[in-house]
């Protein structure tokens, strides 16, 4: 790991604390030289941005870091490029997004005039522009891209047993375009694609995730950061930063580097973790237990 330790990144450690609180970012940014962070949950909330996060990742690129946002959106770059600048999160504060609409958009280029299914809010239509496709009722799809609910405000994957039969029953394959199961809005959580892509799994569905905690996305995001600094980039110099352990610790530990929990992001409940309320010690120890540990945890993301 790059803090000198002995034990690989990502192990996992059996009869192990509760992983280090650290003050803020600064105290370990020398060791690194990329940042791959998430977005919705570190970054912002669904609503507004988090000033003091938005500035932490400006500082690490002052002090000579390249920033890389990674997101499971199903959406590409320059949409949530935009979604940020509307939310108040600077540009100053990253250097380059990568997102699961990007690792999707290859997959389909890779398919010419398939006929789709889009499972999905009319919002991320744009995961769709350029594309040769064509966008088809279900019962004409040779395949489905899902990238959530059609009304996350109120439904569930529960509300799609019946069509996710009907897709299994054609054995139609499955891209998920947002891995994640929740995330939260504001104060409440709502589900993503990846509830239903589990529900369509459960099913013996074949499902082709594009997102965090998959390797293909981290892929992306370490060429793309290889290209800001002209130069290759090794893993032990390589921070992930995330509020979700199914996707951004596990992913990190997946791909070969260290990582930084956010505790305030879509696990606060569990942890009784707010953004002026450390994480309970008790609980963070049963959240890691028998995982990847994390190199530091904070509430919210600061310098």
């Amino acid at each position: 790991m790059a803090d000198g330790s002995n034990t690989p990144v990502g192990t996992i450690v059996t009869g192990q604390k509760a992983p280090p609180l650290v003050s803020g970012l600064s105290a370990f940014a020398d060791d690194y030289d990329v940042i791959l962070c998430d977005i919705w949950g570190v970054v912002h909330n669904g609503v507004a941005a988090f000033p003091a996060a938005c500035a932490a990742l400006r500082n690490a690129r002052d002090a000579g870091k390249h920033v890389v946002l990674v997101s499971n959106a199903p959406r590409p770059n320059s949409s949530v490029a935009t979604i940020l600048d509307g939310l108040g999160a600077p540009r100053s504060s990253y250097d380059a997004i990568v997102t699961s609409g990007d690792v999707t958009r290859t997959l389909l280029a890779e398919q010419p005039a398939v006929k789709v299914f889009h499972l999905g809010p009319e919002r991320d239509l744009p995961l769709f522009d350029t594309l040769d496709l064509e966008r088809a009722p279900l019962e004409q799809a040779q395949m489905v891209v899902c990238t959530g609910l059609f009304d996350d405000t109120v439904e569930t994957a529960d509300d799609y047993s019946e069509m996710l039969a009907a897709m299994k029953a054609r054995d139609l394959p499955f891209i998920c375009a947002n891995p994640d199961i929740v995330v939260e809005r504001g104060a409440q959580l709502i589900y993503c694609a990846g509830a239903i892509a589990i529900a369509y799994e459960a099913l013996g569905g074949e499902v082709t995730y594009c997102g965090k905690p998959h390797l293909p996305i981290y892929d992306v995001a370490l060429r793309t950061a290889a290209r800001l600094r002209d130069a290759p980039v090794e893993k032990a110099r390589v921070l992930g930063i995330g509020d979700a352990l199914r996707t951004d610790i596990l992913g990190a530990s997946r791909a070969g580097f260290d990582s930084l929990f956010i505790a305030a992001g879509i696990h606060a409940g569990e942890l009784n973790a707010d953004d002026q309320t450390p994480p309970d010690a008790e609980a963070l120890k049963d959240l890691f237990a028998g995982q990847p540990q994390p190199r530091g945890v904070m509430s919210r993301l600061s310098w």
